[in-house]
């Protein structure tokens, strides 16, 4: 069986293969974020879960025999979500809630073998806690253009990491695939990860 990853993510891309697995890339379902996990019923946890098997679904349907990883990053701040600015001035707001506090990042991640009648997902949660940021650098940042297809406007695998003072639990996950999650959900869908 081989390993298709529903996602365009170049990070995600990236993170995967280091886990040594041969994979093929398939875009994931392009879904409305926000509707998702506005109507979805649950807490936090169970949307997030249920737009990353979104994602992924229709491939898992084209493809039976493969298995199918799919996953969606979100930023929490004061339990609002924060996902990928439009445009400067949503960068700019993003960034400056964050400044000089702590927020979450939950990153969900799916895995279907249709033909095996595998289905399981699961969320990793990380804190995240920024330095203090005044405007001029909060300019300079979003003037790279790293912030814009990014949940919360930063890449911590970028020049974002030198927004961040602390990080709490796995940097992978921030960066959109956490590792050790995914090859748990892997290795239960019978994959040899290690």
């Amino acid at each position: 069986m081989g390993i298709i990853l529903a996602s365009q993510s170049p990070r995600r891309r990236e993170l995967l293969s280091t886990l040594g697995l041969e994979f093929t890339v398939a875009p994931g379902a392009a879904i409305d974020e926000a509707r998702v996990l506005a109507e979805a019923a649950g807490e936090l946890v169970e949307k997030l879960q249920h737009l990353a098997a979104l994602k992924g679904e229709g491939i898992a349907r084209e493809y039976p025999d493969d298995v199918v990883i799919s996953a969606d990053t979100v930023v929490e701040v004061d339990g609002d979500l924060l996902g990928k600015p439009a445009d400067v001035i949503e960068a700019k707001a993003m960034l400056t809630r964050l400044s000089g506090r702590a927020h979450r990042v939950h990153t969900a991640v799916a895995v279907r073998h249709e033909a095996g009648g595998f289905f399981e997902a699961g969320v990793e949660t990380t804190r995240v806690t920024f330095d203090l940021l005044d405007s001029e650098t909060i300019a300079r940042y979003i003037a790279r253009a790293e912030p814009f297809d990014k949940a919360g406007a930063y890449a911590i695998q970028g020049l974002g990491a030198l927004l961040v003072r602390r990080i709490e639990g796995d940097y992978s996950n921030v960066v959109g695939l956490p590792l050790g999650l995914t090859a748990r959900l892997l290795t239960a869908a019978g994959v040899v990860v290690l």
